[in-house]
């Protein structure tokens, strides 16, 4: 058998598998049922489920919890519409330096 019929050969199995497994998948897909028959508990009180992590107390801290004491408040604020180079402070130009002396060759006597 040559290479080509060979990789032909695996292909169209491969395709054959893969068309397999879809038509299973949308059989099972039919047999579901679209409706379920759930019905809510029925409870002395009246009451539904709901969450246990919800108190009745109010908060008493912000949700980030309490500002801590070294926190110190950003240089910048980014809530206008200005640039970010025209809020910072532009830094000092260094000086220029003095060009070096010239050297002169020293002279073979």
């Amino acid at each position: 058998m040559s290479p080509d019929a060979e990789l032909m050969l695996i292909f169209g199995a491969l395709h054959l598998i893969a068309i397999a497994l879809g038509v299973l998948l949308f059989v099972m897909f039919l047999r579901s049922e679209t409706t379920s028959s759930w019905q809510p508990p029925e409870d002395e009180d009246g009451g539904g489920g709901g969450s246990d992590r919800v108190s009745d107390r109010p908060k008493s801290s912000p949700p980030g919890g309490l500002a801590l004491l070294d926190a110190v408040p950003p240089r910048i604020r980014l809530r206008s519409h200005e640039r970010l180079g025209d809020l910072t402070p532009r830094p000092d130009r260094r000086p220029s330096r003095e060009p070096a002396p010239q050297r002169r060759p020293a002279r073979c006597d």
